[in-house]
């Protein structure tokens, strides 16, 4: 399973506004993000618009392209795009670009693992 993180910035001003859109996102969008194999997805949004996602998926090249190829993800990029700064042209999908994990504490000692 690969452990997925990301961050974006939402512009100034738009918080509030992003926080209500995800407190009703449309069924069939989560049922795209589901059978896309996207699993444990959450959005954590700090004050100044730092918006920093996690996701477990097993392949997140496949992930997403399976989410690009869906009608429901193209409406939802473009209603939310703009809520985004310095994506250069990219949908915010396409700008999530991940982080390099260095360090995850696994359920167990056997589990944890230093990444270099």
């Amino acid at each position: 399973m690969q452990r997925v993180c990301f961050v974006l910035k939402v512009r100034t001003g738009r918080t509030e506004e992003y926080r209500r859109r995800h407190e009703s996102v449309w069924p069939e969008m989560l049922t795209a993000l589901s059978a896309a194999g996207w699993r444990n997805y959450s959005l954590f949004l700090r004050e100044d618009g730092l918006l920093v996602g996690y996701l477990e998926t097993e392949d997140f090249t496949a992930a997403r392209e399976a989410m690009a190829a869906t009608g429901v993800n193209a409406r939802w990029q473009a209603e939310m795009a703009d809520f985004f700064e310095a994506l250069d042209g990219a949908g915010p999908d396409e700008a999530m670009t991940p982080l390099t994990e260095v360090f995850h504490l696994g359920g167990d000692a056997e589990e944890t693992e230093m990444r270099t």
